[in-house]
């Protein structure tokens, strides 16, 4: 009679390697997100230029808008089809 050990390992899943995932893996992004990701760059460096200056209302305002709004928006917008 096997001991539960040796049950143990004869129920797992074989070893060895692992399946190769396909590396097919693409984030295509289209001219809409080139778009967003570039007014992102111009709100954030309008934000940098702007606490440059002293500004401590308009620059934090500026920064927050650009990093936390507009490159996930430009990550995650999808593409139309016709792109």
């Amino acid at each position: 009679m096997p001991t539960p050990v040796e049950q143990r390992k004869r129920s797992r899943r074989p070893g060895g390697p692992r399946p190769a995932e396909p590396s097919s893996v693409e984030i295509p992004f289209g001219k809409r997100n080139y778009i967003i990701f570039a007014a992102a760059a111009v709100v954030i460096l309008a934000g940098y230029f702007a606490l440059s200056k002293g500004s401590i209302t308009l620059a934090p305002l500026l920064l927050l808008v650009g990093y936390l709004i507009l490159i996930p928006w430009g990550i995650l917008a999808r593409t139309s089809k016709g792109e």
